[in-house]
C-alpha cells in the first residue's frame, strides 16, 4: 500500500483485551507511523506526578479502579501529543481514544487539523466480555514502554522484555473484577463514540477481535486501503 505521499491517521477503538495495543504496535512498525496510546500517556503522567498533588492522586484512584480519568485532564494530554505528531508530518496510530463522547470534539478537531478527513480511519475491534476477562487476566507487558508480551509458547517463562530490556509485569488494573468494570465502562461510555464518529463522516471499519492476532492484523490492513 502507498502511504508515503499522504498523511494518514488510524484510530483503534475496542474493549479491554481486544488487542488494540498489539495491533497498534504492529501497524506503527509496519507503516512507520507514530502510536499515541492513551493508557501509556496517562500512566506516565501519573508515575511522574508529585505524590502530594491531590488532583493527581485522585486520578490515580480512578485509573487503577477501572474508571475513566477526568475528561478535561486527559483531553489536554492527548491533544498535546496529537499536535506534536501532526506537526512532525508523519502518520498517526491512535490507541484507545477518544474514550467518551465528550472527548470527540477536542481530540478529533485536533486530528482534523493535521490529517485530511478522507485519510482518517476508525477501526472498531469487537470482543465479548468473557473473552476480555480471559485475555486480560493473563496479559503481561514490558514495564518500561508497555510492549505487549503475547501468550505464546515462545514467551513462557521469560522475565525480561526482548524489546527494551525492562521487567515483564502483570498490569495492576488487570484483576478480573477490574476488567469487568472496565468492560462495562467501555460499553456505556466508549462504544457510543464509534456511532458518533460514523455519523460525523469518518470511515468506520469493524473487525472481529476474537480471531488470532495475525488474522486481526490482516483484516485491518485489508480494509484500511
Amino acid at each position: 500500500m502507498e502511504t508515503s505521499n499522504k498523511k494518514w491517521a488510524v484510530i483503534l477503538i475496542g474493549p479491554p483485551g481486544s488487542g488494540k495495543d498489539t495491533q497498534a504496535e504492529l501497524l506503527a512498525r509496519e507503516l512507520k507511523f507514530v502510536e499515541i496510546k492513551s493508557s501509556k500517556i496517562i500512566e506516565d503522567k501519573l508515575k511522574s506526578a508529585d505524590p502530594n498533588d491531590a488532583v493527581m492522586n485522585r486520578e490515580k484512584e480512578l485509573f487503577y479502579s477501572g474508571q475513566l480519568n477526568t475528561r478535561e485532564i486527559v483531553d489536554a494530554w492527548i491533544t498535546e501529543r496529537i499536535e506534536e505528531v501532526g506537526k512532525s508530518g508523519v502518520g498517526l496510530i491512535g490507541n484507545g481514544w477518544p474514550r467518551e463522547v465528550g472527548e470527540v470534539g477536542t481530540q478529533m478537531a485536533t486530528v482534523d487539523t493535521y490529517y485530511p478527513k478522507d485519510s482518517v480511519k476508525v477501526v472498531s475491534i469487537t470482543l465479548s466480555e468473557g473473552e476480555s476477562v480471559k485475555r486480560n487476566s493473563k496479559r503481561r507487558v514490558c514495564e518500561k514502554n508497555g510492549h505487549p508480551i503475547f501468550d505464546t509458547k515462545e514467551n513462557e517463562g521469560i522475565a525480561v522484555c526482548p524489546q527494551d530490556g525492562s521487567a515483564i509485569i502483570l498490569r495492576v488494573d488487570d484483576a478480573p473484577e477490574t476488567i469487568k468494570k472496565r468492560y462495562q465502562v467501555y460499553i456505556t461510555q466508549t462504544q457510543p463514540v464509534i456511532d458518533l464518529l460514523s455519523k460525523r463522516g469518518y470511515n468506520l471499519i469493524t473487525i472481529n477481535g476474537e480471531q488470532p492476532i495475525e488474522s486481526v492484523h490482516r483484516d485491518i490492513l485489508d480494509k484500511l486501503w
